[in-house]
């Protein structure tokens, strides 16, 4: 079993010697191009799997192996899995075309799957005055991580890993590390910035440097800000669960219905291509301002 700190390197012992050799150079190449550590150990897992169920030499590796165990794979999984797959393998086979582990194209492009383009799941402005009313009776540590999401559009891996000297009270700024270990400064509310000082002010001297911890004193990890949304999601009766992925959906599709620009949006966000930003652009954001407006007057 594989080390935590050492994600980038398989130590599974139903792939040959010499193919786990090309594995883990792969997955070193991964490393240093900074890729995110989520990243590297779904497509090792993935790529683990492949390289044990189908043990053919590279050099003799061909299309027709790939399809057949993609084919079998691929029961019973959904187009969005199927699609995780296929950019492991077009990954890793990449890599070995160019280090010239091979010397043919196997992966077909017509083996992508349809993927439906949903909207970002996001909070009317309905729903998001609900969870405004039930963040009032949450704690001072979980009122302050809250209002931190929504008003940072971060994600909760980078929230987890923020210290005490990361966050500016005064300029209501935090630097933040993204993925691909990219550093980035994003920023939050007054009304954060004041409930944040609050939820320090109740901290002691001896207790640690991370910035939201837990009843041991630990960091507050991305399962506990995810059960902290849950919490507040069902408190305010709504109708689907509140993720923190929600929270940041919802910090962007407000940005943009204030007027912000995607370019705005994406260096909050953390995007590193415009593209992805591009999809909250098809967010009727219009429709929400006139509901906003029917409610509210």
């Amino acid at each position: 079993m594989v080390k935590s700190e050492n994600y980038w390197i398989s130590e599974h012992d139903g792939i040959q010697k010499e193919m786990l050799l090309i594995f883990n150079e792969y997955l070193l190449s991964l490393k240093l191009e900074n890729k995110a550590k989520a990243t590297i150990t779904k497509y090792r897992s993935i790529l683990e799997r492949f390289l044990s169920e189908c043990a053919v030499p590279l050099e003799e590796m061909t299309s027709e192996n790939i399809l057949q165990w993609l084919t079998a794979y691929s029961i019973d999984k959904k187009p969005r899995t199927i699609d995780l797959v296929l950019s492991s393998l077009s990954s890793f086979f990449t890599f070995c075309l160019e280090e010239d582990y091979m010397d043919d194209v196997v992966m077909k492009k017509r083996w992508r799957p349809t993927i439906p383009h949903s909207l970002p799941q996001f909070l009317d402005e309905y729903d998001y005055a609900r969870v405004r009313l039930a963040i009032e009776k949450l704690s001072i540590r979980d009122r302050a991580l809250v209002l931190f999401l929504f008003s940072s559009g971060c994600r909760r891996s980078e929230v987890s890993n923020l210290n005490i000297t990361d966050v500016d009270l005064k300029k209501r700024t935090a630097e933040v590390i993204g993925k691909g270990n990219k550093k980035r400064t994003v920023h939050f509310s007054e009304e954060c910035s004041f409930i944040l000082k609050a939820y320090l002010e109740t901290r002691t001297d001896q207790e640690s440097d991370y910035l939201f911890i837990n009843k041991f004193g630990n960091r507050l990890g991305t399962q506990g800000i995810y059960k902290v949304t849950t919490r507040v999601g069902t408190q305010a009766g709504l109708r689907r669960a509140l993720n923190p992925h929600s929270c940041r959906h919802t910090f962007a599709t407000r940005m943009l219905a204030k007027g912000a620009t995607l370019e705005f949006i994406a260096d909050e966000l953390g995007h590193s291509d415009l593209n992805t930003t591009r999809g909250y652009a098809r967010i009727p954001t219009e429709d929400m301002i006139t509901a906003y407006q029917n409610m509210m007057g």
